[in-house]
């Protein structure tokens, strides 16, 4: 049987000295947002990661999205308290969200992924047949990008979609993996060539297709080594047909839409990363100050002061770059000037999550690699994917590595 919940599973609460790019209403915001997930998913945890129960994510994505918490990036539709809604709540929101389960983080971050190019690259029929479900909750979303031959390199992009000017259709065929909700989403934004003679970052499109599409199916769900409870597969379109105004955008224009998703996908992401270093770090402190051994309490050893003090410092650097890049973007920064910063986010804040689950689970020692001693075990697979998704750590350095030396165009 598992053990009782202790301090050690609960949400990191930050010191005086954190939160430093915040404002009173961003902190406010995230005490709200705190106790939301407190009452909505915390009972909700042990049925994602014991019980892989989609049915709970799904109902914790209701809940957020009747809060009113997936409209915190579109200011025109938030009703909420904050005066000026943005991404540093997003971000916020998926801090908190991970520090108690991060496999339901990913969701809210899907479904943030699939609501931005609808919200701003949609007719407007489009958007009001697609968007407000995925805004409050009662449906979810999807993005599909990455294919078996193509991963950080959406150039060797091979579904293809072209125009049906008989019928006014787009049609598409083609084959992706690595989808998060794949076969539980309602609603997918699908990204293809449509000129094959222009580079991918000129002949891509991006089209949004409903679940009920004829043409479409789910030949299998992957298994992970964490984030049990969030559903990850394939995805293949074959003759898919959708009306022409299910276009995103312009013809052509999918990777500029593709590059802006990611960017806020990426300091989305950051946050998620922050709430899993800063549980796993509680967890840590809390043990090194109880267990003894040796005569003496543990965080009297001097090599786990040093984890502790690295764990501490790299978490307060991760904090300070995350929110500045979340700043920059509701600040107005975007596209290219927003790549550096929101990789560099990435980068530092994965890394640090993936170090932090690490040494927690060497300060626990047993404790730390068995179920039923906490969460310990858990935060060390869920924090592997994160150097991964959204870009790789090497696609993130090679993004920073690019904006600090434009004079040169390195080969991939």
């Amino acid at each position: 049987m598992m053990k009782d919940a202790t301090p050690s599973d609960a949400a990191y609460v930050p010191s005086a000295l954190q939160d430093f790019l915040l404002s009173d209403e961003d902190r406010a915001f995230r005490t709200e947002v705190r106790g939301m997930l407190a009452s909505a998913l915390a009972p909700l945890a042990d049925r994602i990661e014991n019980q892989d129960d989609w049915s709970a994510v799904k109902q914790g994505i209701r809940a957020i999205g009747e809060a009113g918490y997936l409209k915190l990036m579109f200011a025109d539709l938030y009703r909420g308290s904050l005066s000026r809604p943005g991404l540093t709540h997003a971000t916020i929101l998926s801090e908190e969200a991970a520090a108690i389960n991060y496999a339901f983080e990913t969701t809210i971050g899907s479904a943030l992924s699939a609501a931005y190019p609808l919200h701003k690259h949609a007719r407007p029929e489009v958007r009001e047949r697609y968007l407000p479900g995925i805004l409050d909750g009662s449906e979810i979303g999807a993005i599909c990008v990455t294919e078996p031959d193509v991963g950080s390199d959406s150039a060797g992009m091979k579904t293809r979609i072209r125009y049906d000017g008989a019928t006014d259709e787009w049609v598409i065929d083609g084959f992706k993996r690595y989808i998060s909700n794949a076969s539980v989403a309602d609603t997918y934004i699908v990204y293809g060539i449509t000129d094959d003679a222009a580079p991918a970052q000129k002949g891509m499109t991006a089209l949004v297709v409903p679940k009920e599409t004829p043409g479409i199916s789910f030949p299998r769900r992957y298994t992970f080594v964490g984030r049990r409870g969030c559903v990850v597969g394939e995805v293949r379109f074959e003759g898919v047909r959708v009306p022409a105004a299910n276009l995103l955008g312009d013809v052509n224009g999918g990777f500029r839409i593709m590059l802006g998703m990611f960017n806020f996908e990426r300091i989305i992401l950051s946050g998620a990363a922050l709430g899993v270093a800063r549980t796993a770090f509680q967890i840590a402190t809390d043990h090194a100050q109880t267990r003894v051994t040796f005569g003496q309490k543990l965080g009297c050893k001097q090599l786990v002061w040093d984890m502790i003090a690295q764990m501490s410092s790299r978490i307060d650097a991760a904090e300070l770059i995350t929110y500045r890049a979340a700043k920059l973007y509701d600040a107005g920064l975007s596209g290219k000037d927003l790549a550096k910063p929101a990789a560099m986010a990435k980068l530092t804040s994965t890394e640090t999550a993936c170090f932090c689950a690490d040494r927690t689970v060497q300060v626990l020692g047993g404790d730390g690699i068995t179920k039923e001693y906490g969460r310990a075990e858990q935060l060390f697979r869920d924090s592997r994917a994160m150097p991964i998704v959204a870009g790789t750590s090497e696609m993130a350095k090679y993004l920073i590595a690019g904006a600090d030396m434009p004079a040169l165009k390195p080969n991939l």
